[in-house]
């Protein structure tokens, strides 16, 4: 299992792909296949069937899991895509920080 550089939560922009540009919040990371599923990002259409009586089928629009090299964490303070660095505070706990700005933040 491999350290992810983004958590549940953050914003990121997207690097590469057909949703190069695209701003979204991560909804769910996966560590085992480095992936992410990001907000409004790698949208596809699923054909789902009707499984109760009562409910409707139909096509229901999905985000779908994307790698997570293709993504940057975007800083909440100068608002750009940043790299992500690790401090060890004087208490000894490890916090994220933008390598542009220096901001700290908060997991």
């Amino acid at each position: 299992m491999s350290k992810m550089h983004i958590k549940k939560g953050d914003t990121v922009v997207v690097l590469s792909g057909k949703d190069k540009g695209k701003k979204g919040k991560v909804l769910a990371v996966f560590p085992k296949t480095s992936k992410a599923i990001v907000e409004g990002v790698n949208v596809a259409s699923k054909h789902q069937k009707p499984r109760r009586q009562g409910e409707e089928g139909g096509i229901i629009k999905q985000e779908i899991a994307i790698n997570a090299c293709k993504l940057m964490h975007v800083c909440s303070k100068c608002n750009e895509a940043t790299r992500i660095g690790r401090k060890v505070l004087d208490d000894g706990s490890i916090v994220r920080y933008c390598k542009k700005c220096n901001e700290l933040f908060a997991d």
